[in-house]
């Protein structure tokens, strides 16, 4: 299987990051390697203050990278450079079979919606053509082209995320065509 990207889109609150932590060992149960992509709208930080790590960033380090027999983290400071694209930051990971993209809106060419009507939010997918189905905790009236999939039916998730992901690299390809 050639990498392959969705993207979960929906209002803060609704359950994106809940499903996709569902979703990942339902997808590793089926042989597949998985990677995500979240993007935070705010500064964020992954160390704190004191430690050798953030005190190296704070110095002005551009990158610093943090290893252990464990895991290891690279934390690149953009110093005023505009933030990377989807596409930059795809090239940063390595081969997996599919990335989970979580808060793209608008960039990820194809993306599951996740909707809680108690939010009292629209639905995105009514102006976003990249989403194709939307997953609820209740059903909504969607246009037929839009798959309306139970927030509980795990199974018949992971099976959209899959049919309908698209290759890493029709996303490069696309973008070059314009």
């Amino acid at each position: 299987m050639l990498p392959h990207i969705i993207g979960v889109a929906g209002w803060s609150g609704s359950g994106k990051t809940t499903l996709i932590t569902k979703l990942i060992p339902m997808l590793i149960a089926r042989q597949l390697t998985v990677s995500t992509i979240k993007h935070a709208h705010l500064g964020f930080d992954i160390d704190l203050p004191g430690k050798d790590s953030y005190e190296h960033r704070s110095a002005g380090a551009t990158e610093v990278l943090v290893t252990s027999a464990r895991r290891w983290a690279l934390v690149h400071e953009l110093r005023g450079a505009p933030e990377p694209d989807l596409r930059q930051l795809l090239a940063t990971l390595r081969p997996v079979d599919l990335v989970i993209i979580e808060g793209f809106k608008r960039t990820t060419p194809v993306e599951i919606e996740v909707h809680r009507s108690s939010l009292g939010k629209p639905l995105i997918c009514l102006d976003n053509p990249a989403v194709v189905a939307v997953v609820s905790d209740m059903p909504v009236a969607l246009p037929s082209t839009i798959a309306n999939l139970a927030l509980d039916d795990l199974e018949t998730i992971a099976d959209v995320a899959l049919t309908r992901a698209v290759p890493i690299a029709q996303l490069f390809f696309e973008e070059n065509e314009r």
